[in-house]
């Protein structure tokens, strides 16, 4: 099989949450350590940073591996779901899996994929541990694909377990009380393993200090610790802030490479983290690495998605918030910025909660309700009739494309186009753009 042929057996042979949503949820690791024994345990190779959360965890992870990456190691860097290549998700120093590597991997055992018919997650889980196994990483860091204690990624041991937040979003897995999904997230602690805790109300705060204290993990409230305030754009578009660590001033007009506002709530979490791999024998971290790896974290890591800018006149956004809480951080940093008119191109799987997220978007807005391409998309006309009761007005389009086409022929130079509502409707149009020349 060549590159493509690998692709398509990977999406049409095996169960896929990003594609079938439910049918490729597995309730136990089981078959998860079916494949790292018939790999020989290939995490046990390296060592790992784990990542758990709601909302901010992509964001961690890359800001994470490339402080890492500045510090002189090299890194490994697990994330899902990807954009534009399935590559996205299996890096190395900023650099994507071979795509020979791929194809080797699935060529070579496809024979025992077929008898043990793991999930694509799984798979893409194996594939990812035994590459940074071969490659002899210094460390990875893994985020966690949904949840966290059932999460195939929940096989490894890692130096810290960080979980960003809690929010309400796959309640259909992970329970429908914020508690509930918090527990399933504490999943990732380890006994004696630090965890790093971020922003939480104080009903989901005492879950994880229950279970750290159950497993003896040593934990660690970021925002006890750190508050970031202050924050501007600088001339060359950076995100920069002042971080207070303890009330006293800790770094002054530090730049940040990931510019939405609310990238603010993860600073902290990514500093303690920082913090704890220091108190380690492994790694040193100078103030250098981690403030070139937080400015240069999209051209070490390749981020997407996250309150990217893709044009300035009009003003054209992609972001990948889909969730509650996601969703009422973009808002947020839509109502910072200036533009005459909003157009807002939005669609969502069929599993969510849309009831939810539609009261939070601006009404004032020109909509164009879309369907992605990928088969859980929510139909747009269905997306249209749900939004009108919430007094969002516009059109139905059946893909990203056509919509983006649409609104870049209404929207003038002092306008906002804004993209998202579902990861797929921004890989969508991350592909629409890449193809344009954007």
């Amino acid at each position: 099989m060549n590159y493509q042929q690998t692709l398509e057996y990977l999406y049409s042979q095996l169960p896929m949450y990003q594609r079938i949503g439910a049918a490729a949820y597995k309730k136990d690791l089981s078959r998860t350590l079916e494949l790292d024994k018939y790999f020989g345990h290939p995490h046990k190779r390296f060592k790992s940073i784990h990542i758990a959360g709601t909302n901010g965890k992509g964001s961690v992870a890359h800001s994470l591996a490339s402080i890492l990456q500045e510090a002189g190691y090299r890194v490994g860097l697990y994330t899902s779901p990807h954009y534009l290549d399935f590559r996205e998700r299996i890096r190395i120093n900023g650099q994507m899996v071979s795509q020979d590597y791929v194809v080797s991997f699935v060529g070579e055992n496809k024979p025992y994929f077929e008898r043990v018919k793991p999930s694509f997650f799984e798979m893409t889980v194996a594939m990812a541990f035994k590459y940074f196994a071969d490659e002899q990483v210094d460390i990875a860091v893994v985020e966690v694909g949904m949840g966290g204690r059932l999460d195939s990624t929940n096989i490894i041991t890692p130096l810290v377990s960080v979980i960003t937040n809690i929010g309400y979003d796959h309640m259909q897995f992970l329970g429908n009380t914020l508690a509930d999904i918090a527990r399933e997230k504490a999943g990732i602690i380890k006994p004696y393993v630090p965890v790093v805790i971020g922003s939480m109300p104080a009903g989901v705060q005492n879950v994880f200090l229950e279970v750290a204290a159950q497993k003896d993990a040593p934990i660690y409230l970021a925002a006890n610790n750190y508050s970031v305030e202050n924050a501007y754009m600088t001339s060359n578009g950076k995100l920069a802030f002042s971080v207070y660590h303890r009330g006293e001033i800790y770094y002054k007009d530090l730049k940040f490479g990931l510019v939405g506002q609310y990238q603010k709530m993860n600073i902290p979490v990514i500093l303690q983290t920082i913090d704890v791999l220091r108190q380690s024998p492994y790694f040193e971290v100078d103030d250098r690495a981690l403030s070139q790896g937080l400015e240069k974290v999209v051209d070490n890591t390749g981020i997407m998605g996250r309150w990217q800018i893709i044009s300035h006149m009009p003003l054209i956004v992609c972001d990948a918030g889909h969730n509650q809480d996601g969703i009422r951080q973009v808002v947020n940093q839509i109502n910072f910025q200036s533009f005459d008119s909003l157009y807002f191109i939005f669609g969502a799987v069929n599993d969510k909660d849309l009831s939810s997220i539609l009261r939070l978007l601006p009404r004032d807005a020109k909509y164009y309700f879309v369907r992605s391409s990928v088969d859980r998309s929510l139909p747009a006309q269905k997306l249209r009739e749900q939004a009108l009761v919430y007094g969002l007005q516009g059109k139905a389009y059946d893909s990203v494309s056509e919509a983006i086409d649409q609104a870049l022929q209404k929207a003038k130079d002092n306008d906002m186009i804004f993209i998202g509502g579902s990861t797929f409707v921004v890989a969508d149009a991350l592909k629409y753009f890449n193809e344009k020349g954007f």
